[in-house]
């Protein structure tokens, strides 16, 4: 069993809950004679030690714990003072159940807790109404809550999960690599890295290409879905919100060494020295991930990014459409990796550099409180179209119903049946359905052992007192192993076991355990067919439309903006190299004129789709998009435009001349053109395939044809700060376009 995935997990697990759950059980059972309080004492410890995912060090878990306590001494009150009536007792179980599991939008930490929080409640909902009970409740409570800390402290710890910063340290290590590497590509025969002649290029080439490669797996290794439940960075807390930016940032980095590979010409020492300095900025933000400290900052790629643009300015003249295009996506690639630097160092505690801090800045959260951003991270999933709140709803109804059926049918032990759809409820109807057979053999099977214990053994409580750790140890251990139908078969035994010795020995009670498990799982079915049936397969391309879609808005908007001085900056301006002009105004715009808003809102709601598609297994093997590719081109956008609205911050930087707007403005049109077409191909499965208007060739570009006409016929008039954002502007727009291609292209193949 050990040699299985998790399995020294499930044991340590089940050693935790037999030693924490029993001895308070135990000892208020036959040390105190107070089964009331036994009881509560080990569905105290249960929830947290067989359903709870608490993360962080043995410190900080135990603090988890210790604030655990009120929570459940206020929700143990509630349900005692609830359970009068069926109807009181199924309206507070909406609200809590709904509370419990929609605050896992706050993250890994309060989604742990959800299932915990529920049963803390379930237990003391249901009959007898026993308010004068209520101190000896919350009395076993805080012994199985204590027991449950302090047995965590005690026990070993089974490997944990790879933290997210050091994933993400080893993609920015990794990022680091392709863009050194790429830098010696392009510092050709002239520069310091350079390995001259044709032979010497290709080896550049081929190195490029394998960095480019490992930079490809390692950041596909930091996706939310691929990294384990409790180390996603989902919360909305400063280190959580920061390392989600590092990833975009490098992202956004990625894409533009990927175009400087697929089309580069050199040699460009400059373009080199700025993609080398950008390569040991990477490296400095992969050391402050990995080590979790901030450090002193490093200006030398932000001089780095303003000599680099100086010099741009200064040899417009005579300039090329492809060195035009090529030095963009160079200065977009060092600007990224500046990003993602000052976010590696906000998450660690860094202040926020007065440089960014910009009304609508690159690092908005930093400057709010904790309450505000948990606030924005809340209203952010209010809505229908979140699978996060859809989930917290088909649970809460599922609850609230069938506590209510509970109370009609006057069922016994009628916790079992919402302890059922708690275990067995999943986030489709699909996977729900497919639980519930081997659940039900498994209680089956179970009932048919107890029943036979029962018969045999009779009232003897030495055999049950010495059965029962056995039981709990092998049952919670080996059962989650070997599957469902194990699992429902040792907790029907575990149940079993410990009623009996709380009341007097019923053969019925395993019939009874069954007939609930058989109702609670049916109702689970059913609420899963009526609420949201297809879980996040449905909402996913829903999602991820919605996202392309914005995002095709938005390189309109954005473009408008640049071109006509309506975008809310959020840069930080000419001090670090990518701004277009002075700082007239701190003012920036808000959600309401912000053009990214609605794509930014769009692509968290996509990407936490994404993350719970991941989990679900109905229609896996049913060919399904790339999702990750078709929300490439949106990723694009975002982090692009974020980067370029700083041109017109407050209206703010040069005058775009009404020619270059003309062509900006086209070019945008055909780019959210080939947006949309590519989101006909998520949106019909691959069924259509249209024909894109790319590609885009830096000499058939008509922006760039117009700056460089700009540039040479103006000569030393020309304004080299409206050259360089038409220029910036094309190559953002058409990397979106590439990226919309490649969406085209995958699903061709």
């Amino acid at each position: 069993m050990l040699r299985q995935d998790q399995g020294p997990e499930h044991l340590r697990r089940a050693v935790w809950a037999t030693v924490a759950g029993l001895t308070g059980f135990y000892l208020l059972r036959y040390g105190f004679g107070a089964p009331d309080m036994a009881l509560y004492a080990l569905f105290g410890a249960l929830p947290l030690t067989l359903f709870a995912q608490v993360p962080g060090p043995a410190e900080q878990r135990t603090r988890t714990f210790l604030a655990v306590l009120p929570a459940g001494w206020a929700l143990v009150t509630l349900g005692t003072l609830l359970a009068a009536h069926s109807w009181s007792a199924a309206c507070g179980l909406f609200v809590v159940g709904f509370t419990a599991s929609f605050l896992g939008v706050g993250g890994p930490r309060l989604g742990g807790l959800a299932a915990a929080f529920q049963l803390y409640y379930l237990l003391p909902c249901f009959p007898p109404y026993a308010p004068e009970a209520l101190a000896g409740r919350l009395g076993g409570l805080t012994v199985g809550i204590l027991l449950t800390a302090l047995v965590d402290r005690l026990l070993w710890r089974d490997e944990q999960p790879v933290p997210y910063r050091v994933l993400l340290a080893d993609a920015v290590d990794a990022l680091a690599s392709y863009c050194a590497s790429t830098a010696r590509l392009m510092a050709g025969s002239g520069g310091s890295g350079g390995s001259g002649g044709g032979g010497g290029e290709a080896a550049d080439r081929s190195g490029a290409r394998r960095d480019q490669e490992a930079a490809y797996r390692a950041l596909q290794a930091t996706l939310l879905s691929r990294v384990a439940p409790t180390e996603r960075p989902t919360s909305a807390s400063l280190r959580d919100r920061a390392c989600y930016d590092v990833r975009a940032a490098v992202r956004h980095v990625r894409a533009q060494l990927d175009r400087l590979l697929a089309g580069a010409e050199g040699p460009d020492p400059g373009a080199a020295q700025l993609l080398d300095c950008a390569a040991a900025a990477l490296r400095d933000a992969g050391r402050v991930l990995r080590c979790g400290s901030a450090g002193p900052r490093d200006d030398a790629l932000a001089m780095a990014l303003s000599s680099f643009r100086a010099d741009r300015a200064r040899r417009l003249v005579g300039v090329t459409a492809l060195r035009l295009r090529q030095d963009s996506v160079v200065q977009a690639a060092a600007t990224g990796a500046l990003l993602a630097g000052e976010g590696a160092r906000i998450a660690f505690g860094a202040p926020l550099d007065a440089r960014w801090r910009w009304p609508g800045g690159p690092f908005p959260y930093a400057a709010l409180r904790a309450p505000s951003r948990w606030w924005r991270r809340l209203r952010l999933h209010l809505t229908p179209r979140s699978v996060l709140l859809q989930n917290a709803l088909r649970l809460a109804l599922a609850l609230a119903g069938a506590r209510l059926v509970v109370g009609a049918l006057d069922l016994p032990h009628g916790f079992w049946v919402l302890l059922t759809i708690i275990s067995l409820m999943r986030t489709s109807a699909a996977d729900t359905r497919g639980a519930l057979p081997p659940a039900f053999l498994g209680v089956a099977v179970g009932a048919v052992l107890a029943t036979l214990m029962l018969v045999v053994v009779g009232h003897t409580p030495a055999f049950y007192i010495a059965a029962t750790p056995v039981v709990f140890l092998v049952g919670f251990s080996v059962g989650p192993v070997l599957g469902t139908a194990w699992t429902q078969a040792a907790l029907t035994l575990v149940l079993i076991l410990l009623f009996a010795q709380i009341l007097p020995p019923d053969r019925q009670l395993p019939a009874m355990r069954l007939l609930d498990v058989v109702i609670g799982g049916s109702l689970g079915a059913v609420a899963s067919l009526l609420a949201w049936p297809k879980g996040a397969g449905g909402e996913l391309r829903r999602s991820v439309v919605n996202f392309m879609v914005r995002g095709a808005e938005a390189c309109k908007t954005v473009t408008l903006g640049l071109c006509q001085g309506s975008g809310s900056g959020i840069g930080p301006g000419q001090g670090h190299g990518i701004g277009y002009g002075p700082a007239r105004g701190h003012d920036a715009g808000n959600r309401s004129t912000d053009p990214l808003h609605p794509a930014h809102a769009a692509m968290l709601l996509a990407q936490a789709a994404h993350t719970q598609y991941r989990t679900e297994h109905a229609g896996r093997d049913r060919a399904t998009p790339p999702w990750e590719t078709a929300m490439q081109p949106g990723h694009h956008t975002v982090s692009g435009g974020e980067l370029f609205l700083a041109a017109r911050r407050n209206g703010e930087g040069p005058d775009v001349p009404a020619d270059a707007t003309s062509v900006l403005m086209t070019l945008a049109d055909r780019v959210a053109d080939d947006c949309l077409r590519a989101t006909e191909v998520v949106r019909s499965a691959g069924a259509d395939v249209p024909e894109l208007s790319g590609p885009y060739p830096a000499a058939e570009s008509a922006p760039l044809r117009c700056a460089v006409a700009q540039a040479q016929t103006r000569g030393p008039d020309a304004d080299p700060a409206a050259v360089l954002l038409i220029a910036d502007t094309e190559a953002w727009l058409t990397g979106v376009a590439h990226d919309a291609a490649r969406v085209v292209r995958t699903a061709a193949r």
